[in-house]
């Protein structure tokens, strides 16, 4: 074996036919899942395995079937469905794992592998580390009267869809609002419209034709320009954008303004407070989350609790002190009553509860709070550097950081699903702001020698 695998912040990922997202890895992975959930020498163990459309996910998903059968586990195959159907469908069909074949918002050509514990949440770090273990060591295959079988299944997306028009009060409906979907011709793209549709809203479908090749390009909750014109142009009265694997969330107002999921967190944490629904008076969210939503919900009586980056630590934040709502600025939205992961289309089911019910305009209702002036910029660095590393970075950063202490606050950190570094400034005074942003992408693109140039501010 020429390399170690390792799992980052949300699975495995890398770029398809190169490791460790080879099919031989995908065989390793597999069979090291196989390994360490199979409780016993029985024939009844089962996966579900789910996937978005890229066309690398044929590879991957075979690669795992033939690694898990080997190991006597059997496979149930979904075929492309979100991320939170896969956790949905691991608790609910009784499976010992559920895996996810996604890269989530990434490109087509990158993908990953994200694992499902049979009660639907994501694996602990100690659990992903015995996988590790177990991908980087020998494993015994079953005795051939032992291997697994493996089929695909046609009613797991209907289960979810059926699943999430639940997730909608039972008093309302969708009737008379135009909502243009943006499914990132990725995982979501029948199950959203269809739901949207079933519940009365008048539908109007963006990037809904996957290819294989465009899952996230040019569309979707990371490049969200084609929803925006499709609101404008439809008028509609708001547009709902969803990354690849379907489990974020963006919302465009409908004067094709982009919400940030910082002000829908808000929205929601106060009207599941207003109807006693807000456990713990509490909303979680990360470090990079705006301190005006903490002020104003603090104001407002509420709690906000932070947590590093990444919807694993709100989700055992959550879990440990009995949360039900939490997420990310990105549009991540963790409901702990209908989920076990961030799903966009509940989420966005919650969001246009919230908005039938106003009787104002998607505009209006969005403007929950005033942010602080706030900037991010991500600085891309080549494979094998370490940019946080470099010292003159360390000393240029702890220096901002000091200078931020009494007016602002400074997050620099590496993302864990791409060569990015990332960097939020915020401060309330603009011009201190963007200096201490621009000198940091100075120091950082210097150390990083990156692939392409760093945005400018």
């Amino acid at each position: 074996m020429s390399h170690n695998i390792q799992f980052g912040t949300d699975g495995i990922r890398g770029q398809a036919n190169t490791p460790p997202m080879t099919a031989q890895d995908a065989l390793r992975i597999g069979m090291a899942a196989g390994h360490f959930f199979r409780r016993d020498q029985s024939n009844k163990h089962r996966v579900v395995i789910g996937k978005d459309t890229r066309r690398s996910g044929y590879m991957i998903e075979n690669a795992l079937t033939a690694g898990l059968t080997a190991t006597g586990m059997n496979v149930l195959l979904l075929g492309p469905v979100p991320t939170p159907a896969v956790g949905l469908l691991t608790r609910s069909m009784r499976a010992d794992v559920g895996i996810m074949v996604s890269a989530s918002h990434n490109p087509y050509f990158d993908n990953g592998i994200k694992f499902f514990a049979p009660d639907g949440h994501k694996l602990s770090r100690a659990e992903e580390q015995e996988i590790e273990r177990y991908c980087n060591d020998f494993v015994d295959c079953v005795d051939v009267s032992k291997i697994g079988r493996a089929k695909r299944i046609d009613h797991g997306l209907g289960r979810y869809v059926e699943f999430v028009k639940t997730t909608l009060p039972q008093n309302l409906r969708l009737n008379g609002l135009r909502i243009v979907i943006d499914c990132a011709n990725g995982a979501a793209y029948r199950a959203a419209p269809d739901v949207l549709w079933e519940l009365g809203a008048d539908v109007v479908p963006v990037a809904v034709s996957p290819d294989g090749f465009n899952i996230n390009r040019e569309c979707g909750s990371t490049h969200p320009e084609q929803a925006k014109k499709k609101v404008i142009e439809t008028r509609a009265d708001v547009g709902i954008c969803l990354d690849g694997d379907g489990d974020r969330l963006i919302v465009i107002d409908n004067e094709g303004q982009e919400v940030n999921g910082d002000q829908v967190l808000a929205l929601l944490a106060k009207r599941w407070a207003k109807h006693d629904r807000l456990n713990h008076q509490t909303l979680v969210t990360t470090v990079m989350s705006n301190l005006g939503l903490e002020r104003h919900l603090c104001s407002s009586g509420l709690s906000v609790e932070r947590t590093q980056v990444g919807d694993r630590h709100v989700t055992e934040l959550m879990r440990k002190k009995g949360f039900n709502l939490g997420g990310e600025p990105s549009g991540h939205i963790i409901m702990s009553e209908y989920s076990t992961t961030g799903d966009g289309l509940i989420s966005a089911l919650q969001f246009l509860a919230a908005l039938v019910d106003s009787e104002v305009s998607s505009k209006e209702m969005t403007q929950v709070f005033e942010p602080d002036p706030q900037i991010i910029v991500n600085v891309p660095f080549s494979n094998g550097k370490q940019p946080l590393k470099n010292k003159n970075v360390t000393t240029i950063i702890q220096d901002n950081e000091a200078r931020l202490k009494d007016i602002g606050r400074l997050v620099v950190r590496q993302s864990g699903t791409e060569p990015l570094v990332r960097i939020m400034v915020e401060c309330q005074d603009e011009v201190i702001m963007r200096e201490v942003a621009s000198q940091l992408q100075s120091a950082i693109a210097q150390s990083a020698e990156p692939t392409i140039e760093a945005k400018q501010i």
